[in-house]
């Protein structure tokens, strides 16, 4: 309970913070899983990577174009990061805006097909049945999240995918007070540290997707999931999937040079417009 008050008390003091004047000077740019967590990919590229290079091409881009703006990283090479240590890299640094990349991936799913036919008992045809995993390779789009408290029901491969990595860390269960990814129940942890800053994170998830559909992608939309890299975020957080791995044409797109301009610029401008409309 103790923990709870002190995260809670944390928070409000952030949000006295936030309400007041101010302006966007740090970003935390967070590249998805990493090291030991990074079996997730598409034909011949991993995740990880390419949320890596995008992250890295991003923090470029505001660095550049947003001298005023720190570019903090949760990683800048090919690390395991515990989620616990990436948000609260971000609470430490006391960040303005925190984005988390990732790349989206279709679940596997077990089919039984039929190969051919044998003869059986008087000549009578019987078919000869194996078993296939299969996921779709035709889904595509974006879709960013924000925290928010999701019905246990709710809970879809995407999220259960990401919050899977709290396993890899050690005394994962001190760290999310008890939180286990693979017992549904467990997410109302995640319910009472739901992020306080709500309004502001779907603000900007927004304007991420808008930027994406400008460019021509295709809208999967702002959803609110319990996510465990972002309920004790001090400061409007989110995650974005730039697209599906599992789409050989998506994963084409998001591996080349024109890709990855078109992704982190579309990035760059959603903050720059989040930016302006905050800031007094």
């Amino acid at each position: 309970m103790m923990v709870f008050i002190s995260l809670t008390l944390t928070l409000l003091s952030y949000g006295q913070a936030f309400s007041q004047q101010y302006k966007i000077k740090t970003i935390v740019i967070d590249a998805g899983h990493g090291g030991k967590d990074g079996s997730t990919g598409g034909l011949y590229s991993k995740e990880k990577d390419v949320a890596l290079k995008t992250a890295l091409n991003l923090g470029k881009l505001i660095e550049t174009s947003m001298p005023d703006v720190k570019v903090i990283y949760t990683r800048t090479t090919d690390v395991f990061v515990p989620l616990y240590d990436r948000i609260g890299l971000a609470n430490q640094s006391k960040a303005d805006l925190f984005i988390s990349i990732h790349c989206n991936d279709m679940p596997v799913y077990r089919n039984t097909i039929i190969t051919g036919y044998r003869k059986g008992r008087r000549g009578k045809r019987t078919p000869i049945r194996e078993t296939v995993y299969r996921k779709s390779t035709s889904t595509r789009g974006t879709e960013t999240f924000v925290s928010g408290i999701g019905r246990m029901n709710e809970q879809d491969p995407v999220i259960n995918r990401e919050n899977a990595s709290i396993l890899m860390e050690e005394n994962y269960k001190e760290n999310y007070e008890g939180f286990d990814p693979n017992n549904p129940e467990n997410y109302i942890i995640l319910s009472l540290m739901k992020n306080n800053y709500r309004e502001a994170s779907l603000n900007f998830a927004k304007r991420v997707q808008e930027a994406y559909v400008k460019s021509g992608r295709i809208d999967r939309g702002v959803q609110e999931k319990s996510l465990a890299v972002l309920a004790r975020a001090g400061m409007p957080a989110i995650l974005t999937e730039i697209g599906f791995i599992s789409n050989p044409e998506e994963e084409d797109y998001m591996n080349s040079e024109a890709g990855q301009a078109e992704i982190t610029n579309g990035l760059l401008a959603a903050i720059d417009s989040y930016k302006k409309s905050v800031e007094h």
